[in-house]
């Protein structure tokens, strides 16, 4: 993105922004049937810059939803399944001796892409997932000493099972940490699962279903300035403090043995924005701070060993939590 360009892409904001994110929002859904509720945290992670990790069991449309996102942003789109034997220079790239120039080349990897679907995350090990955490953090890679940029926007999508546990590896909590949102992904309504077996029985396939009638409206440079244009959204300061408040109180509620660092604190806020964004608003509410709580925090906390056994989900301890905590009245 070329630095005469910045002043007018970061002029998105109000209206203008609102109206593309509603654009983006219709287009993704003629193949994202159903799941509204998921779409829209996966569009709050993106106007806030951040990364996604979506746990759900497979068959539910995650990589569908993701080449339809970047099918619309006109977007470069990496995929990638990893596995017990995926090696850290899979994802990020890796040096190599070219005979015929008699020197070291780099090639590289899939990471260097706007989209990137880390598929099952949790079935490779923990060196190969940490060749996540650099560009994740810091949206550049390291080969051999040497450091490449990606090119804006960069977003990582992850995704786990919740279900199959044999041969996984659980992603660290300094990994975790870096993700914005968790989502969950659950089955479909029965008139949304309805909608899909009948488009898909009429000649297509699923590998094809409804991607050949989305437009590409949105730009790369455009999605930047959007992202800055979100940042942009006024945020009161008792609201920052409502932010910070429940994040504090992961820390010290009964049944949590790991609370919510700064990074939450953090997460909270610029996810709210988004919401705000979603709302058609230019400043954030404690209802805002509320409502994403639970997909900015729930992957930032653990239970201690007594409620897992008694059944307790973290979803339902965050609800507890945001009933105590007083948002600010005016």
């Amino acid at each position: 993105m070329s630095t005469e360009n910045t002043p007018a892409l970061s002029a998105i904001s109000g209206t203008e922004l609102t109206q593309r994110v509603a654009t983006i929002r219709n287009e993704v859904s003629k193949a994202f049937l159903g799941q509204q509720e998921v779409l829209d945290q996966l569009l709050l992670a993106l106007l806030a810059g951040g990364h996604v990790l979506i746990e759900g069991v497979p068959g539910l449309g995650k990589t569908l939803l993701v080449r339809a996102l970047a099918t619309v942003m006109d977007c470069q789109f990496a995929r990638v399944q990893f596995t017990p034997d995926l090696m850290p220079s899979d994802v990020s790239g890796h040096a190599f001796y070219d005979p015929k120039t008699e020197s070291f080349k780099i090639r590289r990897g899939p990471v260097f892409t706007n989209l990137l679907l880390a598929d099952e995350i949790n079935r490779a090990p923990a060196k190969t997932q940490s060749a996540l955490l650099e560009v994740m953090q810091e949206q550049q890679v390291t080969i051999e000493g040497r450091s490449f940029s990606l090119s804006p926007p960069f977003m990582a999508i992850a995704t786990q099972n919740p279900v199959e546990q044999e041969g996984t590896y659980p992603l660290p909590e300094a990994q975790l940490d870096r993700f914005l949102m968790k989502i969950l992904l659950d089955y479909p309504a029965h008139a949304d699962e309805l909608q899909m077996v009948a488009a898909v029985s009429k000649g297509r396939s699923v590998s094809d279903f409804d991607m050949s009638s989305l437009k590409k409206i949105i730009s790369p440079e455009e999605i930047v300035a959007m992202q800055m244009g979100t940042a942009m959204v006024e945020v009161d300061e008792v609201v920052m403090d409502y932010a910070v408040r429940i994040v504090r109180a992961t820390r010290e509620w009964p049944g949590i043995s790991l609370g919510a660092g700064p990074r939450g604190s953090l997460a909270l806020v610029r996810t709210a924005r988004a919401q705000a964004v979603l709302e058609e608003r230019d400043f954030v509410t404690p209802d805002d701070i509320r409502n994403i709580a639970k997909p900015a925090l729930r992957h930032r906390i653990a239970l201690a060993p007594e409620l897992q056994i008694e059944g307790q989900r973290v979803d339902d301890v965050l609800n507890a939590l945001l009933v105590k905590v007083e948002a600010p009245r005016r």
